[in-house]
């Protein structure tokens, strides 16, 4: 995949040079033509292509957005509301992430969205424990996060 990135960098600056015009502009036009090159000759490379990875971690950054706005609203509502009624908790995640990037990625993700802090990672059981400022429903709570931050970090990183 390393190959695959300094390659794409190195046709986007020829680009540049071929076009005599040093702008940025000029980079993506030319990151895009070495994308779509790299692409339709993927077959000839050991690893598979890197855009697709490049998509997912894309992907994984909207998802982060939208949820850190959802989650945002919902704490602003706390905050506004005259009547406090929420079930703070902690809740007892099992995670299918393995590695010691994929847990530091789920983590601060999780620990960034407002309302929610991981506490705790127990590598051994795949445990992680995270509080939360209103558990309503524990299965509800353990499927949105393997829905959305588990599955999206599964795909940058698998």
């Amino acid at each position: 995949m390393g190959f695959q990135i300094i390659l794409n960098l190195v046709i986007a600056l020829v680009w540049m040079a071929l076009n005599t015009t040093w702008n940025g502009l000029n980079f993506i036009v030319g990151y895009l033509i070495g994308l779509l090159l790299i692409f339709g000759l993927q077959r000839f490379f050991p690893q598979p292509f890197y855009g697709r990875k490049l998509w997912a971690a894309f992907k994984l950054l909207v998802l982060f957005f939208s949820e850190l706005f959802k989650s945002s609203m919902v704490v602003l509502r706390y905050i506004i509301s005259p009547k406090l009624d929420i079930n703070p908790g902690i809740l007892t995640y099992e995670t299918d992430l393995t590695s010691d990037w994929e847990l530091t990625l789920l983590s601060t993700l999780v620990s960034l969205t407002p309302g929610t802090v991981l506490i705790e990672v127990s590598q051994e059981q795949h445990l992680a424990y995270i509080h939360a400022i209103d558990i309503k429903d524990e299965e509800e709570l353990s499927r949105n996060i393997r829905n959305t931050f588990e599955k999206a970090i599964k795909e940058v990183t698998r």
